[in-house]
């Protein structure tokens, strides 16, 4: 019996793509950890996170916001046992490693909070730094918040250091906030001293410096002091100080009310 060969028949092979699975554990895994490198990224990023705002443009460090804490404890520490050695100490060693930033953000935020007494210790430790400079602006925050207290030995204190300042540099605007804060205070005694001063370290009065002190002493009744300064303002501003004249004409009419 005779057989006949057929050819077999090839199947077709169909190629699968081939898929890579990944069980619900390493997507979560890998998800998280992409999560934490943004995160971290993020962190690396920020120069200011150890910072807390106070106001609008500023910042007070962790450092600086720590040796306030401290200070304000020792100072308590001092006034209820009448011991400055722990104030000392903090002053020395916790405060005095702050940089310059630092420590001058710790001296505003205590003028700030009203913790005069302690504010005007920690002035006299920045004053022995090598980089301090006068600042007329921190002296008048000094003497604002001194004066509002009714420390006014105290405030005497600082204007003497005030007056002994080689280097003083101030702009006119300051010295103008400066007197307002003695007319305000009550303390129109200092006025014609810290006139002297602004001109001697070659800072000249304007306009609103004239208005500030003439219009200030006068409604105190203080009118020898004020006719200096208006012989001054002709100096500055000839005969005729017409940028005088309608705050004068304003407090005549009070007065007749």
């Amino acid at each position: 019996m005779m057989t006949t060969t057929e050819p077999m028949l090839r199947r077709p092979q169909l190629e699968f793509p081939k898929f890579t699975w990944k069980s619900k554990t390493s997507v979560e895994f890998e998800s998280l950890s992409s999560r934490r490198r943004r995160v971290t990224t993020v962190k690396a990023k920020g120069g200011q996170d150890n910072r807390k705002q106070l106001q609008k443009g500023r910042y007070l460090s962790s450092e600086a916001i720590q040796s306030i804490q401290s200070l304000k404890r020792a100072y308590i520490y001092n006034s209820n046992n009448n011991d400055t050695r722990l104030l000392h100490r903090t002053l020395n060693t916790n405060f005095s490693r702050l940089l310059k930033f630092d420590m001058l953000a710790v001296l505003r935020e205590l003028i700030r909070q009203n913790h005069c007494l302690l504010a005007l210790q920690v002035f006299e430790e920045i004053r022995k730094e090598y980089w301090y400079k006068p600042q007329l602006s921190l002296y008048n925050d000094l003497i604002k918040v001194l004066a509002s207290n009714g420390y006014m030995d105290q405030v005497a204190l600082v204007c003497s250091y005030l007056k002994a300042e080689s280097n003083l540099q101030a702009e006119t605007e300051s010295f103008n906030a400066l007197f307002t804060t003695f007319l305000t205070s009550n303390l129109s005694g200092l006025v014609m001293d810290f006139y002297d001063l602004m001109k001697a370290v070659n800072c000249e009065p304007d306009r609103s410096t004239f208005k500030i002190l003439i219009n200030g002493l006068e409604s105190r009744g203080e009118y020898t002091v004020s006719a200096v300064l208006r012989q001054d303002a002709c100096k500055y501003y000839g005969e005729s100080l017409d940028f005088l004249e309608e705050q004068e004409e304003v407090m005549g009419e009070q007065a007749k009310a």
